[in-house]
């Protein structure tokens, strides 16, 4: 499905493109998606990862693919202008990275469930109900979207302490 298209980039934080909230995906988009998923998931798959928004490769478009992969076989989602439509009271707490912070992990702590309204890629109107890993990942995908990033639902001490971690670690790496 992605082989024969070439990645995007996957921006790192602190691009100030992470922080931009995302507009809505229109009519006149239907091009750019259709070109920008199979890419999308190219680069998602390479990291490796499990879920990329638009705004991680620079596209400031409500676009979401993920790919949980259960029981290693594809199975991905593509999300047009996704919204959370419903959450639950009780929350869950579950260790999350990102592509966009790599080798940065921390406890976040989220609704359990929740509903997502969205469009496929075909523009066909879909929900889903979600909870445990694709709970998560939704919410964390659709949080990019408005430019809010994991490190954001934790203490500004956790926060600094791994945005600090980040830093080093990519200066090290630029090193190399």
């Amino acid at each position: 499905m992605t082989a024969d298209v070439p990645p995007i980039p996957i921006l790192l934080v602190p691009d100030a493109r992470l922080r931009q909230k995302a507009r809505r995906v229109a009519a006149g988009d239907a091009d750019a998606v259709r070109s920008l998923v199979p890419r999308m998931f190219r680069s998602m798959y390479e990291a490796p990862g499990i879920g990329l928004a638009a705004p991680q490769v620079g596209q400031g478009l409500r676009l979401v693919v993920i790919d949980l992969q259960p029981n290693d076989a594809p199975a991905p989602m593509v999300l047009v202008n996704p919204e959370v439509v419903a959450a639950s009271t009780d929350e869950a707490t579950r260790e999350e990275g990102c592509l966009s912070l790599p080798g940065q992990y921390a406890e976040v702590t989220r609704p359990a469930r929740v509903k997502v309204r969205y469009q496929d890629e075909t523009g066909a109107k879909r929900e889903v109900e979600a909870d445990g890993l694709l709970a998560a990942c939704l919410q964390h995908e659709i949080d990019h979207l408005d430019g809010v990033l994991f490190v954001d639902h934790l203490s500004t001490l956790k926060r600094n302490m791994i945005l600090r971690k980040l830093a080093k670690d990519l200066k090290l790496k630029a090193r190399e």
